[in-house]
């Protein structure tokens, strides 16, 4: 008990005398005053808001200039100049948003962007890129998983469970990250041509979901996922800031733009104006994605869409040799790691190049394709003395029809 030589009771850290109506906590040693209490509890809150706004500070991006974007793009990604453009201003200008303040009452809204391509044509490899070029947290998402609420799936919140775990739990760090949606056109809702008797859960459902993400709103956010750990607490995070890129096949939907254009992808053409009809995906529109089966919400939270062109066999011979990270320099840096001077003639390439547009793997499969062929020369070369090793078409050609992919020819 803290009291002094007349018997009153006192605080231990002021030093005042505390009359009886008054709080007084006592301890083993001593007492602190309710006056004493408050002014700690000053001091912790001043000393939590320096830390935060310390922490704030630390949250830097490196913004640059769209045409910087893309030709670091360029760096990476082979053609795609159109949406390297596209993409390079809408990230530009969302970034812009949120580094300057703003001065009078014009509310800059984000543009979050829709990549639409076939497989393989680069559309992860384009987010990626700059979300490492601009040092921002940076997760995907695999659409086909999200269920609605109450159903065997995951929340749509967990793609906010993903962004905060590659920032590092750090919440300002990941309100500024990107989020990648891939597969957002296996959630269309289910038309005529797809009747289903039960309910679509994982269609239309999961689109009303991701409204909320998208258009910028304060989540209830489960660091752990919130199924499976149903007692954990939340973490508030403001999605304001954070762009997100959807992505898909939207396999078919060249017809949907034909029709839309009145005309058919073969036959006549019976507007005026020229139509390059083999690359229909360059005259893609919000109203084709409503046509597949996004809801008008969902598109509306999209203004920004893009295409990616096929890859036809010199874009995937550029993709193998030009890159900074090229699958050709892959391999050569890993027989030179053995001390082994690895090189590919130009025939080789060829026919690397002719087995990926005849399997329509785009530039995933030229990876698998490679690997086949690598397989025997990674695995007998490194304990061998031969320090040097030139890949030929014949070599390639005899190690591939010898893979387990040779069925397919």
């Amino acid at each position: 008990m803290a009291k002094n030589s007349k018997g009153e009771d006192y605080c231990s850290f002021c030093g005042e005398q505390i009359p009886y109506n008054k709080v007084l906590i006592h301890g083993l040693n001593g007492a602190i005053c309710e006056k004493c209490v408050q002014a700690v509890n000053d001091v912790l809150l001043d000393i939590r808001q320096e830390e935060a706004e310390k922490e704030r500070k630390e949250v830097k991006i490196k913004l640059l200039k769209p045409k910087e974007i893309k030709a670091k793009l360029d760096e990476y990604v082979i053609g795609q100049d159109e949406a390297k453009k596209v993409i390079s201003v809408a990230v530009y200008n969302h970034y812009k948003r949120i580094l300057y303040d703003q001065q009078d009452d014009v509310d800059i809204e984000k543009s979050n962007i829709i990549l639409v391509g076939e497989t393989g044509t680069g559309k992860t490899l384009i987010a990626r890129t700059i979300a490492k070029l601009l040092d921002v947290p940076f997760c995907i998402a695999d659409a086909t998983v999200f269920t609605e609420a109450g159903y065997v799936g995951e929340d749509v919140e967990s793609i906010l469970t993903r962004l905060l775990q590659a920032a590092d739990y750090n919440v300002e760090r990941a309100e500024r990250g990107i989020v990648f949606i891939d597969e957002i056109d296996k959630v269309a809702r289910k038309g005529a041509d797809n009747p289903s008797i039960t309910r679509d859960v994982s269609g239309e459902g999961v689109q009303q979901s991701l409204l909320k993400l998208l258009e910028g709103s304060l989540v209830n956010v489960p660091p752990q996922g919130g199924r499976k750990h149903p007692e954990q607490k939340f973490t508030v995070v403001n999605t304001k800031n954070i762009l997100f890129i959807g992505s898909g096949a939207f396999n078919s939907i060249d017809k949907i733009i034909a029709e839309r254009m009145n005309t058919n992808v073969i036959g006549y053409n019976k507007k005026k104006h020229d139509i390059d009809k083999k690359n229909m995906m360059q005259y893609i529109s919000a109203h084709d994605l409503k046509t597949f089966g996004l809801i008008p919400e969902l598109c509306g939270r999209f203004p920004v869409i893009t295409y990616m062109n096929a890859l036809d066999a010199e874009a995937l011979k550029r993709i193998l040799i030009e890159p900074k990270n090229a699958l050709v320099k892959q391999y050569e840096r890993l027989f030179q790691l053995d001390g082994i001077d690895l090189s590919f003639d130009d025939e080789s390439l060829d026919y690397i190049v002719s087995k990926a547009v005849e399997l329509k793997l785009g530039a995933r499969g030229l990876r698998s394709i490679i690997e086949k062929i690598m397989t025997n020369a990674m695995y007998e070369f490194p304990s061998s003395k031969q320090k040097k090793i030139s890949i030929t078409a014949d070599y390639a050609k005899q190690q591939f029809e010898s893979s387990i992919f040779s069925f397919l020819d």
